[in-house]
């Protein structure tokens, strides 16, 4: 069995971490925040999953890592490490330009900065290797894309897929397979549309809806044969008049088929004015339990560890009074303290979400 203080080493915290009271533990340097040991052992003994995970939203650096395998150092896969998570799925949306072209070359990207790092990063291809990247302490990547406009045919999902694409969300903005959240004449899923998702769920590629308007989102939902993801969206109940955010019916709907919804930390999503904190994400996780249960509800973060406002106003995108290297333990603190068992908790970091895929990436 793996001791606390090696965990603590592997993880790239403080060697030797005191213990501040009542099984109360500092993990990170630099900073006075605690966790409960409850926390620490349920996060060591898991298989985090951010189902909208990125290792950096500094695209220069993240382009360097990529094309000279040297410059990631070890001070990174450790700060990586160190958050807790197990399994990252850092997917971006190109909607410009040549987009096959662009997606084609950031596949590619990652798949050369992983072959590059065996030994630190596992690239997800099944279910088995989520498991797989924690057994051998490994990160976990799960190759995906933000937008579908590189299926120039159903051919292409298929040339994707043996590149190592996993999930695909269907729209960022209209496209031919249907309309994007903020899409005013949203006419829902395509003939076009229907055509992919078919094959999605033949190859065992995860449908992704994060982005989609609503009828878009309903549709894919009913057509899909197996179960549907929202990697990265909140509850529009709680944040009014956000075409982001999942009304409840699309939730409802969702669930039904056996999908998951990854809660995003990204302010504007979170809360719609005043202070916005930890607690309304929990609000958030609150809402699609009262709504659907536990077991449909993950985390989605669509941040990196160092969060979004850089070169921005404060507060612009981040929430308040949080560090964004340490969400996991901050999220499962708040679960705790909001009474969720061990077991829901469990689910919501990273269960659910594996279990969607196990049944989605069966071809």
């Amino acid at each position: 069995m793996v001791s606390r203080r090696s965990f603590l080493t592997s993880a790239g915290c403080v060697l030797g971490a005191p213990l501040i009271n009542r099984g109360r533990f500092s993990l990170f340097a630099k900073t006075e925040a605690v966790y409960s040991t409850q926390t620490i052992d349920l996060i060591r003994g898991l298989t985090v999953i951010d189902m909208l995970g990125l290792l950096t939203l500094d695209y220069r650096k993240l382009s360097a890592w990529r094309t000279v395998p040297g410059r990631f150092q070890a001070a990174d896969l450790r700060r990586l490490k160190a958050s807790g998570i197990t399994i990252f799925h850092p997917a971006v949306g190109y909607v410009d330009g040549d987009i096959y072209r662009s997606s084609l070359a950031d596949i590619t990207g990652w798949n050369t900065f992983l072959a590059s790092h065996p030994e630190d990063f596992l690239r997800v291809d099944n279910v088995g290797d989520l498991e797989l990247a924690k057994k051998h302490d490994k990160i976990g990547i799960v190759i995906g894309q933000q937008n579908s406009g590189h299926f120039r045919t159903v051919e292409d999902v298929d040339r994707f897929y043996a590149l190592g694409q996993r999930v695909s969300q269907l729209t960022y903005l209209p496209n031919r397979i249907g309309g994007g959240s903020t899409d005013p004449n949203d006419h829902g899923l395509t003939e076009y549309g229907s055509q992919i998702v078919e094959r999605m769920n033949t190859l065992g590629m995860a449908i992704d809806v994060s982005h989609c308007a609503d009828k878009t989102t309903l549709d894919t939902i009913e057509a899909s044969q197996k179960p549907v993801l929202v990697t990265h969206s909140n509850c529009r109940a709680l944040v009014q008049g956000s075409a982001r955010c999942k009304t409840d019916a699309e939730i409802r709907k969702l669930a039904s088929k056996g999908g998951v919804i990854g809660i995003t930390m990204v302010r504007a999503f979170v809360g719609a004015a005043g202070p916005v904190t930890i607690e309304n994400v929990l609000d958030h996780i609150d809402h699609v339990t009262s709504l659907v249960g536990a077991e449909h509800v993950g985390i989605g973060s669509d941040v990196d560890l160092d969060g979004r406002d850089h070169g921005t106003p404060p507060h612009r995108y981040d929430l308040d009074g949080i560090a964004y290297d340490k969400k996991i333990f901050d999220i499962t603190e708040g679960l705790f303290r909001r009474d969720y068992s061990r077991h829901d908790i469990e689910l919501i970091l990273g269960g659910n979400f594996r279990r969607a895929l196990a049944e989605i990436w069966t071809a």
